[in-house]
């Protein structure tokens, strides 16, 4: 396998463990300057990528190191090389949303990962209102752009909240409101994940009065085995985002892992000097199977063909078909093949037949569209309220 790692940081300790876990393996494996690349658009029927202004040889796989300050055009390189159909086990649209903690959130709360509260303000006249739907103070205050705990404040009190808010959006900040989940007393988990399984887990603790755990913020580290709870919200976290390669941080909650954050670049040192593992060859050997055997991201590639595509369907509680086998619903005899079936936070790959449908089962198909929309319920609507106009306004209408 001929690899490139995408990296401006080629004595970085992560770059260099990756290197040298590649040629262990037997693979070539280059580290590329991200801001050394000119994407060539002149071609229509070639996507092609120039490197020192040179046109670049042929590459099996990139491993994207993308740091957060060229996200944007580190995105694009990596996009080219999925036009390329150069294999990335983290693609430009996960790199993109991680990157972003709002739309991270988002995009993780549609899929019922568990997460402190957390609200998104603007308007001054919001902030108190923001902080009380939260669990009120101390609230946890968070830049949108931060890294390694920079721009994580703990605000005590509403109106210290109010103040430090207040001061970052008059510097044209955007600013995350969450609860500060006080169980955690300082610590998070860091969990690696490569593939569909975490390879490597560790607990963060703070240094002192410190309540931020990051390793850069002089806090330590310790090897731990995860509970399947934890192994599971990590591995679908990574996923939902569209990342193969990455370091999800939790919160050891009462009532189980609360998400924090998804890393599309993880840190290799902290991990692999608490575990002992081979963090690094992992990832090789995953990205090296991937070369060989590589995904297909269905909803893209399915969606090709006229009239058919990818839905979600919903078996909401009240429904006809909830209690009924899946085979009873005749979705096969309407051209419609089920591909997993989502039940609270467990994912069931090609469901049988015979597994009874439950409330709230969601059903991810592919099929013809016009069959799928048929089985969704309509949205219950607000019914608009005609109003009369002014009696002025009808006046001059009659003129």
């Amino acid at each position: 396998m001929k690899l490139a790692i995408l990296s401006r940081a080629p004595h970085a300790y992560s770059t260099q463990r990756l290197q040298a876990a590649a040629a262990d393996r037997g693979h070539g494996a280059r580290v590329l300057n991200t801001l050394r690349f000119a994407i060539d658009l002149a071609s229509s029927e070639d996507p092609d990528l120039l490197y020192r202004g040179k046109q670049l040889s042929d590459y099996d796989a990139i491993l994207p190191r993308i740091g957060s300050s060229i996200t944007y055009f580190g995105t694009a390189v990596v996009r080219q090389f999925e036009q390329m159909d150069v294999y990335t086990p983290n693609t430009a649209n996960g790199i993109s949303n991680a990157r972003d903690k709002l739309r991270a959130i988002q995009i993780l709360s549609r899929h019922s990962i568990d997460m402190p509260a957390t609200a998104f303000v603007r308007n001054r006249a919001d902030v108190r209102a923001a902080i009380e739907s939260v669990g009120g103070a101390p609230v946890v205050i968070k830049l949108l752009e931060g890294t390694q705990g920079i721009g994580v404040i703990l605000a005590p009190q509403v109106k210290v909240a109010e103040a430090i808010i207040e001061t970052l959006h008059s510097t044209r900040q955007n600013v995350l409101i969450q609860r500060f989940v006080s169980e955690s007393r300082g610590r998070d988990i860091r969990a690696l994940v490569v593939g569909d399984r975490v390879v490597a887990a560790m607990r963060r603790i703070a240094s002192g009065d410190e309540f931020r755990s990051n390793v850069h913020r002089g806090g330590t580290v310790e090897a731990v085995q995860l509970e399947p709870a934890y192994e599971q919200a990590a591995v679908r976290s990574a996923q939902i985002m569209g990342l193969r390669v990455a370091g999800v941080d939790m919160l050891e909650g009462d009532e189980g892992p609360l998400v924090m954050e998804v890393n599309s670049s993880p840190g290799l040192q902290g991990i692999e000097t608490a575990t002992g593992l081979d963090v690094a060859g992992a990832i090789i050997d995953y990205i090296a199977n991937q070369v060989n055997f590589p995904e297909i991201d269905v909803r893209q590639r399915l969606s090709v063909s006229t009239g058919y595509g990818v839905a979600e369907l919903t078996m909401h509680a009240g429904s006809d078909h909830v209690g009924k086998a899946l085979g009873d619903l005749g979705l096969w005899d309407r051209d419609i093949t089920v591909l997993t079936l989502h039940r609270g936070v467990q994912v069931i790959p090609n469901p049988r037949a015979h597994v009874l449908l439950e409330p709230e089962d969601r059903l991810l198909c592919f099929g013809r569209l016009e069959e799928m929309r048929s089985m969704i319920p309509e949205r219950r609507r607000r019914r608009a309220r005609v109003r009369k106009l002014p009696r002025s306004a009808q006046d001059l209408a009659d003129a």
